[in-house]
């Protein structure tokens, strides 16, 4: 459905996989029941190997993307998410001083979606 479970904005110098060991383990210390999770290719490494061997939680991998067009439904739930948030004219630009502000205008952005849709 797409529906956000923890969201984390931190600072460009930070790669993606640090940020989302952070991310994902936020959102284990408020859903603790979480069992698995999804990634792209680019957290086979440090990501995986942390939830999947300090965590034991299963971390699946989805397959790398072809040149030819081909549906893939778990990309594209999460593709959806991203592009209604930047319906958001708050979100279109970096107007947030702290990330705290941007991080809670994210959350104010999906409540609002999922508002409108039921």
């Amino acid at each position: 459905m797409g529906n956000l479970l923890c969201v984390h904005i931190h600072a460009a110098n930070i790669h993606d996989t640090k940020g989302g060991v952070y991310t994902f383990e936020k959102a284990l210390y408020r859903y603790p029941t979480i069992i698995a999770g999804l990634a792209d290719q680019g957290y086979r490494g440090i990501f995986k190997n942390t939830f999947e061997i300090f965590h034991n939680i299963r971390i699946d991998i989805s397959p790398r993307i072809k040149n030819d067009f081909e549906v893939q439904p778990t990309r594209w739930v999460v593709e959806r998410t991203f592009g209604w948030m930047t319906w958001d004219r708050r979100l279109s630009k970096d107007y947030e001083i702290k990330s705290f502000y941007a991080e809670t205008m994210c959350i104010i952005s999906n409540l609002h979606t999922l508002l409108r849709r039921f």
